[in-house]
């Protein structure tokens, strides 16, 4: 089980790889003799797992990097924008009262 460990833990596998993927192998090491049936239960659930848990850190740091790019950018938010857009309608209606 060792073996099978420490192939799954040399880096981005557990994240590019779908339920699917993971299935086939353990198939094919279940008909290989190398796991049994029962083994191979609790070995694509913890690879999926895993899989899962790469999946979120990658997705979390590439929110962070694209935040850091955006906040370098010195673009407007969404909030800001929204509230330029309360402001001019205001002003518009204001404007719209004062004209004969």
């Amino acid at each position: 089980m060792d073996l099978f460990k420490n192939i799954f833990s040399l880096g981005i596998g557990a994240a590019a790889a779908t339920k699917e993927q993971i299935e086939k192998t353990v198939d094919t090491l279940v008909k290989k003799g190398d796991i049994s049936k029962e083994e191979s239960k609790d070995l694509i659930k913890q690879w999926v797992e895993k899989g899962e848990q790469a999946q979120k850190h990658i997705d979390d740091t590439v929110k962070v990097k694209v935040n850091q790019a955006l906040n370098g950018l010195n673009l407007a938010t969404k909030e800001e924008v929204q509230a330029l857009e309360r402001r001019i309608a205001a002003l518009e209606q204001k404007n719209q009262s004062i004209q004969p």
